[in-house]
């Protein structure tokens, strides 16, 4: 066997004017390291071992100096930090939070791109007009106690009547901790009802609404869907309201009674589904999440810059692009607001992450809360400098509209829009699901298995440690960008072509083949009673 040499010191930095640069090297770099020639820092002998994904310092940085990266300030030094030390978060004093008044608002105008035309994938129209990438049959249920019955339910269901159909591609049950035991009238109760309301109606569900309730709940199904609100898909009246089983009734004597009710009711569901065919449409229908999770360096310097180039394409193809997660772009609200379309969507960008802001200091936390164990060992120190590599996934078309948390996108609302989330992945996950997310991107460093039931989740990997390790979870591996296998354009591309396969349902994620399948998390904001 031929031994393969180690690969020579790299180090890779985001602008000219940052005074650290990251350790590209599988296991970092020993102390007294010497950098070659042609990489930032030159010259330089490590005074210590710098991990891999870590900063170190290019030159000497005094005490109080500001360390840049991306040429923006993620810290402040809190001793000297001699020319070719690791620097790290003990190292470095968070900057303050810009404030929220006195932002660039509009100014940033994007240059007007090609549109790109042409490009198509096949998908299921909807009466509604929207189109799915799947065809999945969902069960709603409306308070947490049917989720045992309704999970038996779903296995029966998947088991007898599912492989009559196969031209449905899963039966599954929106399982969530909400319904009861909480403060339903509160103000913000809003939230998690529309997130559960708009979650029934994704365009992967094709309009069959069908409703589990116990019976006693506080959240009783009128008031999740009310008569009228959305397309009745059968021949009954739209004033009659969705598809009920309601555990407590009369007729259900014992537990299997439950269960035969809800698979027999799930028949003619499926016989609709099944008769739909998938049809050639543009790719202009397409309504794509992205999302980053278990995030390391590399997330803002592969697989986020591909990904944000690759939203760019999608934009010019008349798709739809949400971005998320407050919190990881709280400390770039200037980014935000001088790419807002509008004023308007300037102010609503304002308006959304000054009620986060509220509701974080309502729970006596703050931003700072964001940035995980994990991320601190991948080499981000902090969330200033976690948001820089975040906001990178947006790409750089303007923001055209903002959505609060659990609205649903209109037909008409198109472009890169900013979804409001908590930065949970889960949660974030369940809102761009209310929203009409079709389909879903997820950059990860570190590595999680996430993945959605409701939704193709296309899983990109950061680094090519990781995609080697994890061979078989990771869809894309961007770290060829770092090893200088690929540049982030190529990568992009390749996204972009991968969700249009993925989409038609030419190819399957490797969530989907694992059937990696997180349950559904509700953000609640109101007080439990």
């Amino acid at each position: 066997m031929t031994a393969v040499s180690p690969r020579p010191p790299l180090t890779l930095r985001m602008r000219a004017e940052d005074n650290v640069a990251i350790v590209a090297n599988d296991g970092g770099l020993p102390e007294g390291t010497r950098l070659p020639d042609g990489v930032p820092g030159a010259g330089l002998v490590l005074r210590e071992k710098v991990p891999q994904g870590h900063k170190v310092a290019l030159r000497d940085i005094a005490e109080g100096e500001v360390v840049l990266r991306y040429a923006v300030p993620i810290g402040y030094a809190l001793k000297a930090i001699p020319a070719g030390s690791w620097v790290h978060e003990r190292l470095l004093q968070m900057p303050a939070a810009r404030a929220l008044e006195g932002l660039p608002i509009a100014t940033v105008k994007p240059p007007t791109a090609e549109p790109l035309e042409g490009y198509t994938f096949e998908g299921y129209r909807n009466k509604d007009g929207s189109v799915g990438t799947r065809n999945i049959l969902a069960i709603t249920t409306t308070v947490q106690c049917v989720a045992g019955v309704v999970a038996q339910a779903v296995a029966r269901i998947k088991a007898e009547l599912l492989p009559q159909f196969p031209n449905v591609d899963d039966v599954i049950g929106l399982e969530h901790s909400y319904g009861c035991g909480v403060a339903i009238d509160a103000p913000d109760a809003v939230i998690p009802i529309r997130t559960l309301k708009n979650i029934s109606l994704n365009p992967n569900f094709g309009g069959e609404v069908m409703v589990v309730s116990l019976g006693c709940e506080k959240l009783q199904p009128a008031r999740l869907l009310p008569p009228g609100s959305f397309p009745i898909t059968d021949e009954r009246d739209p004033a009659s309201g969705p598809e009920t089983i309601c555990l407590q009734d009369d007729q259900h004597v014992g537990f299997m009674s439950m269960l035969d009710d809800i698979v027999s009711s799930a028949k003619p569901h499926l016989e609709r589904l099944n008769a739909r065919r998938r049809e050639t449409v543009p790719a202009s229908e397409l309504v794509v999440g992205v999302q980053c999770g278990g995030s390391d360096a590399f997330s803002g310097v592969t697989a986020n810059p591909a990904v944000g180039f690759c939203a760019d394409l999608l934009v010019r193809a008349g798709a739809t692009i949400m971005f998320s997660e407050n919190t990881e772009v709280r400390d770039a609200v200037e980014q935000l607001t001088s790419r807002a379309a509008t004023p308007d969507v300037a102010d609503a960008i304002i308006r959304e992450l000054g009620w986060y802001d509220r509701y974080l200091d309502r729970g006596r936390v703050d931003r700072s809360a964001n940035t995980t164990p994990g991320n601190k060992a991948g080499g981000l120190s902090n969330i200033a400098e976690k948001a820089m590599g975040s906001i990178i996934k947006s790409g750089s078309s303007a923001i055209s509209h903002v959505l609060a948390p659990g609205d649903k996108l209109r037909r008409d609302q198109r472009g890169l829009v900013y979804a409001a989330t908590p930065a949970s992945d889960f949660i974030c996950g369940t809102l761009q699901l209310a929203a009409g997310m079709n389909l879903h991107i997820f950059t990860t460093g570190r590595g999680t298995p996430y993945g959605l039931a409701e939704c193709p989740v296309v899983k990109v990997a950061t680094r090519t440690d990781l995609a080697r390790r994890w061979h078989d979870l990771m869809d894309v591996n961007a770290g060829r960008i770092a090893d200088g296998e690929a540049t982030i354009e190529e990568t992009g591309w390749e996204m972009f072509r991968l969700l249009l396969d993925v989409a038609s349902g030419r190819k399957k994620t490797w969530a989907e083949h694992w059937k990696l399948h997180n349950s559904l998390v509700l953000f609640n904001p109101a007080p439990v009673t």
